[in-house]
């Protein structure tokens, strides 16, 4: 039985995983961890008696085989250091690290001598989209994301867009330079990475969403994925849990594991 330790278990994504875990007798669900969680009775939460609550990382003082973080972008790098210095395997759920942020983090899980992942998108529509969006672009290799989101999400463009576009453009060669555009409003054309245009919504009624457009000379190609419920996301959440522990380095992408 992996015992497993969920950090914002009180969040949409956190109470999903926490029943997923819970009803799984592959796992023991053994500390949780949310800023919120003032009173440590489990029984408040609905967890097993033996489960450990903590409202701060710095009173976390348990042994997990794999640490399951749903936080905010301002904890997940603080998060991830420690589970990777205890020795607990990351599924990383919280987007917003940096770039040299995970370089830092593969160099310590290297050190560490323990294997993680970190995942933009648990979705396995999303992830299918960037496979397809990346073979797309060796053909196409101009292209525009949009990236739909509840309203509710801290972070913009979202991981899911970020990495599409990173494979985008590792894939794609001589991509058309756009001329430039008069912006009479500031912004509207969106986010650029490597050219590549990445556009935000935040509204309330979506989940999470997004849309790659390519262009090429007289036709166009549309990419999408829609997860209109976030229990889409447990089949990857499980697929992460129960191959993390064999991984011997910290990835990026489900696709890594599929």
């Amino acid at each position: 039985m992996k015992k497993v330790f969920i950090a914002g278990f009180t969040g949409a994504m956190g109470q999903k995983a926490v029943h997923l875990v819970m009803e799984d007798p592959a796992y023991q669900l053994v500390g949780v961890l949310a800023p919120g969680a003032s009173n440590p009775d489990p029984q408040v939460y609905h967890l097993a008696p033996t489960t450990k609550v903590y409202n701060q990382l710095a009173q976390v003082d348990i042994k997990a085989d794999i640490w399951l973080d749903f936080t905010v972008p301002q904890a997940v790098f603080a998060n991830t250091q420690f589970a990777l210095q205890q020795h607990m395997h990351p599924v990383v759920g919280t987007s917003g690290l940096q770039t040299e942020q995970i370089e830092t983090l593969q160099e310590l899980a290297q050190q560490q001598g323990i294997g993680g992942i970190i995942v933009p998108n648990f979705g396995l529509s999303a992830v299918l989209l960037m496979k397809f969006a990346q073979e797309a672009a060796q053909y196409f290799p101009d292209a525009e994301i949009i990236e739909l989101h509840h309203a509710d999400k801290q972070d913009a463009p979202s991981g899911t867009a970020i990495s599409t576009a990173q494979l985008i453009a590792e894939q794609r060669q001589s991509p058309k330079q756009a001329s430039p555009s008069h912006e009479t409003l500031p912004h509207v054309r969106g986010g650029d990475y490597q050219g590549i245009k990445i556009h935000s919504v935040r509204l309330p009624g979506y989940v999470a969403h997004e849309e790659v457009l390519f262009g090429g000379p007289g036709e166009a190609l549309t990419i999408r994925q829609d997860s209109f419920d976030r229990q889409s996301f447990m089949k990857g959440v499980k697929l992460a849990l129960d191959q993390v522990m064999d991984l011997t380095e910290l990835v990026v992408g489900l696709e890594k594991i599929l």
